[in-house]
C-alpha cells in the first residue's frame, strides 16, 4: 500500500508525491520562489484547500468511534495494539487501500479506505487522541514508478511508528519502546531504512499529492494552489518545489519553470526529477545543446530511465514480438515490481505467444498490485475470462 507520491516528469514531466493553524494559502511564501498567483487565477478557488489541523485532526465521528469501539478493547492490552487490532486486524471499519485520491483523517474514515499516507494520517490522529506519541518515518527503499497520460509519478512510502504513553505499564514480553504500523503488505520492518518526519513536512506530501493528482486531470489552477500549499508549509521539501515547477511548465511558464527547477538542483544536484524537468523545459525553449549537456549528466545518474524497458515492451507487442516483449517487461519488472501495468502487459505478451497460464500468472499479479478499486475489479474480470478459456482448453483435451 504504496503511495506518498512525489510530482515527476512531462512527456514525461515528473512528479514526486508522499502544524499550523491558518490555511496555508495565507501563508507568506519564501521570498527566492516565484509565484504566479495572479496567473492563476489571483486566489484560490473557495474551500479549496484545507488546513493544516483539518488536514491531521480527528473529527466527532471519528472521536465517537475511539470513545465506543475502540477505547474499551484498548484498556485490556497495549493501548497501541488495541488500536491497531480495531482499525486494521478486526477488520471492523473494513479499510481498503485506493491510491486514486489522497485523503485528510477524517476524510480516510469516512471512505473506510485511503493509500499509505491518508491511512497514517488516520491512525496518527486516533493515536494522538489516545495520548500515545507518534512519529512519521519516510521509508527508503526501490522506487516505485507509475503513470498518468504524460505524466510519470515516484511514489515513495510512509510508515509510522506509535510509543507507549508517559509513565504506561508494560506488559509482559512487550518491551517496544515504538510499534511500527506500515501499510505496505510484505515489507520486512527489521531491514527498513528510515527517516523520520516532522508533521510539518507530512502536511506538505499530502498537499503535494492533491496537487499531482490534480495535474493528471488537467486541472492546473487547483494544482497550482496546491502545489504553493506544499511549499509554504515546507520549503524544504523540494518535491513540492518540484511539482510547483511541473505546473509552470504546464501552463506554458517555462522561464519560471526552469527557475524553480534550477532550485531545485541547487539544492539538490543529484535530483533526477528536477533534472528531467530542467531538459523538458530547454528543449521546448529551443535550446537544445544545453539540453544534451544536461541530458549526459542525467544518463550518469539514470541509465536506464523510468519506464525504458516497458516502452520497448509496447514497440515489440505492435511488432508482434511477444518473446522479445516478455522479456522486456520481465526486466522492467524485475527493477520496479509493484506497478500493475507491467504485469498486465506482461499477462497479454504471454496471451499473444498463446501461453494461456502465463497470462493468468501475470494477470493475477496485476491484480494483486493494483491500487484502487477500480482497478482491481478490471483485473479480476480478465482474470475471469481467462480462467474460463484454460478450463475450456481443459474440456477439449
Amino acid at each position: 500500500m504504496r503511495q506518498t507520491m512525489w510530482a515527476a516528469v512531462l512527456g514525461a514531466a515528473s512528479l514526486v508525491m508522499a502544524g499550523c493553524a491558518t490555511s496555508p494559502a495565507s501563508l507568506p511564501a519564501p521570498s527566492d520562489i516565484p509565484l504566479l498567483d495572479q496567473r492563476f487565477g489571483g486566489t484560490p478557488p473557495p474551500a479549496l484547500l484545507p488546513s493544516a489541523h483539518r488536514v491531521t485532526d480527528s473529527s466527532e465521528a471519528m472521536r465517537a468511534y475511539l470513545r465506543d469501539r475502540i477505547q474499551p478493547q484498548a484498556r485490556l492490552k497495549d493501548p497501541r495494539r488495541g488500536l491497531l487490532e480495531a482499525l486494521y486486524t478486526q477488520g471492523e471499519l473494513k479499510l481498503e487501500y485506493d491510491s486514486d485520491l489522497t485523503r485528510t483523517a477524517d476524510e480516510a474514515f469516512d471512505a473506510r479506505s485511503g493509500n499509505c499516507l491518508s491511512l497514517a494520517l488516520m491512525t496518527a490522529a486516533f493515536a494522538r487522541d489516545m495520548g500515545l506519541p507518534v512519529q512519521f518515518r519516510m521509508v527508503f527503499n526501490e522506487a516505485q514508478w507509475s503513470r498518468s497520460g504524460d505524466l510519470e509519478i515516484y511514489a515513495g512510502h510512509i510508515n509510522l511508528a506509535l510509543g507507549r504513553k508517559p509513565g504506561e505499564m508494560r506488559v509482559l514480553g512487550d518491551d517496544a519502546a515504538w510499534l511500527v504500523v506500515d501499510f505496505l503488505p510484505g515489507e520486512d520492518l527489521r531491514k527498513q531504512r528510515v527517516m523520520e518526519l516532522d508533521e510539518r513536512t507530512v502536511i506538505a506530501m499530502y498537499y503535494n499529492n492533491r496537487a499531482a493528482e490534480l495535474l493528471s486531470r488537467g486541472e492546473l489552477r487547483q494544482a497550482y494552489w496546491w502545489a504553493r500549499a506544499a511549499v509554504n508549509q515546507d520549503p524544504r521539501f523540494m518535491a513540492g518545489l518540484n511539482t510547483l515547477g511541473v505546473v509552470y511548465r504546464r501552463a506554458g511558464e517555462q522561464a519560471t519553470a526552469e527557475h524553480v527547477f534550477r532550485q531545485v538542483l541547487a539544492r539538490e544536484p543529484g535530483n533526477v526529477q528536477a533534472l528531467s524537468n530542467l531538459i523538458g523545459a530547454l528543449r521546448v525553449a529551443g535550446r537544445q545543446a544545453e539540453a544534451d549537456g544536461l541530458g549526459e549528466r542525467l544518463a550518469q545518474l539514470q541509465p536506464y530511465p523510468p519506464f525504458r524497458f516497458y516502452d520497448l515492451g509496447l514497440e515489440a507487442m505492435r511488432a508482434g514480438d511477444y518473446a522479445k516483449a516478455r522479456e522486456l517487461f520481465q526486466r522492467e519488472i524485475s527493477r520496479t515490481s509493484g506497478y500493475h501495468d507491467f504485469y498486465f502487459w506482461l499477462a497479454l505478451s504471454y496471451y499473444g505467444s498463446g501461453d494461456l497460464r502465463g497470462a493468468r500468472e501475470a494477470m493475477r499479479q496485476a491484480e494483486a498490485s493494483s491500487t484502487s478499486s477500480s482497478q482491481r475489479q478490471l483485473y479480476a474480470a480478465k482474470l475471469a475470462h481467462l480462467q474460463a478459456q484454460i478450463a475450456s482448453q481443459r474440456r477439449q483435451q
